[in-house]
């Protein structure tokens, strides 16, 4: 079975799951969803940069990352702050403290810092998302112009894709590509909106796709990069013909907390 297969029939498995989970889930089972998918990234993470060895590196991060993540479970959005700015002290203490001899190599502790303080922080704005006005409307709204981008950056890539977007970092991304996403997220929103979310203003709508599309190739491109940079095509098998999570979540990484803070301004906390 190739990949293109394995990608489609991955894909009709886990759309109703998470549609019935949106739809049908209170607050708290979405919430531990996102809680699981942030220890499943901490293990990528850590899998990618430090291999299978020192597991406790593993349970360390875990602990930094569910210290971030469940204050948002509890909607305690100063606490996440909070927990986030002592875990990165923390990340430095045991860096100063596992210090030997002369040569000192920060490397270790960027990779830290970014997989266990701040991937699950930008996922940790889903859970708040979630809890806010309009929560189950807004991750609708979010997963909608992730999945329209995607797939019609897919086919535009394929049938007009010429110019390479940053071919060192993901050499299969076109600009065709790009634009079709862009294209592929106005639509799918919009029609999401005239159906299921017609108290969003119109003109709101328009203002946040192009922003949270952009925002959200970004943050695939910047997965990709932190991939070429520890050796792997995937960052991890989890998922047959798409990778692992932070494959599929590269593009919730930045839009989603674009989408959160843009979602407080227009209707409030």
């Amino acid at each position: 079975m190739n990949a293109h297969i394995k990608r489609w029939i991955t894909g009709a498995i886990a759309a109703p799951l998470i549609f019935l989970l949106i739809l049908y889930g209170s607050e708290t089972a979405f919430s531990c969803f996102i809680l699981l998918l942030v220890v499943g990234s901490v293990i990528e993470l850590k899998r990618m940069f430090f291999g299978t060895e020192r597991r406790w590196i593993a349970a360390q991060g875990t602990i930094i990352a569910l210290s971030i993540s469940l204050p948002a479970f509890w909607g305690n959005t100063p606490l996440v702050l909070q927990a986030a700015s002592l875990s990165l002290i923390l990340c430095f203490l045991f860096f100063l403290l596992r210090i030997r001899g002369e040569s000192i190599d920060a490397g270790p502790l960027g990779i830290a810092v970014l997989s266990f303080i701040g991937i699950p922080l930008l996922l940790t704005h889903l859970i708040l998302l979630r809890l806010a006005p309009h929560g189950a409307q807004w991750i609708f709204f979010l997963v909608v112009l992730a999945f329209s981008g995607d797939i019609t950056a897919f086919y535009t890539g394929r049938r007009f894709g010429k110019k390479k977007l940053m071919p060192h970092v993901s050499p299969g991304k076109t600009v065709e590509g790009a634009i079709g996403s862009l294209a592929g997220s106005l639509t799918g929103c919009a029609l999401f909106r005239f159906l299921f979310f017609p108290s969003l203003p119109l003109w709101h709508l328009l203002m946040i796709v192009p922003v949270a599309n952009i925002l959200g190739q970004l943050g695939d491109l910047a997965e990709s990069a932190l991939k070429r940079s520890a050796g792997v095509k995937d960052s991890g098998v989890i998922f047959p013909g798409h990778g692992g999570i932070l494959d599929r979540l590269d593009f919730f990484l930045f839009a989603g907390v674009f989408v959160y803070y843009y979602s407080i301004m227009i209707f409030g906390r």
